[in-house]
């Protein structure tokens, strides 16, 4: 079974976030044995973003890793975990509410694919970047 970053890569739509992971110097956490459950965003989320967002972050590796941190949470949890309470401390330490209703949400982001089971987690496809706050 492929990890987290491995699926992610294959995937092809989370350029933009693989780049982050890199510039954020998470790579070696997120390639580590976990388990954790990831909130990622697509090519598109990042994309919408207002302009120069992005560089701004990969120039701030300290805010950017703080902002990638709060995507993930410790453990390995499924959508039916997920939706049994109303949020889950980040690994940003900041709580990150799951909408326990349909649409399945997070935050402000709508998950388009759940439960993508890896080697060292569980992925959750999202729409849009989660910031805390």
């Amino acid at each position: 079974m492929a990890t987290i970053l491995e699926t992610a890569v294959s995937a092809g739509l989370f350029n933009t976030l693989l780049a982050a992971v890199d510039a954020g110097g998470l790579r070696g956490a997120l390639e580590g044995p976990g388990p954790f459950t990831v909130f990622a965003p697509v090519d598109d989320a990042f994309a919408a973003l207002p302009p120069g967002t992005v560089q701004t972050l990969v120039d701030n590796p300290p805010q950017l890793a703080r902002i990638l941190k709060y995507h993930v949470l410790a453990g390995a949890h499924s959508r039916a975990e997920l939706v049994a309470q109303p949020e889950w401390e980040s690994l940003e330490g900041a709580p990150i509410p799951i909408r326990r209703a349909e649409p399945f949400e997070v935050k402000n982001a709508t998950v388009v694919s759940a439960d993508i089971v890896c080697d060292n987690g569980v992925v959750h496809v999202i729409d849009r970047v989660i910031l805390p706050g």
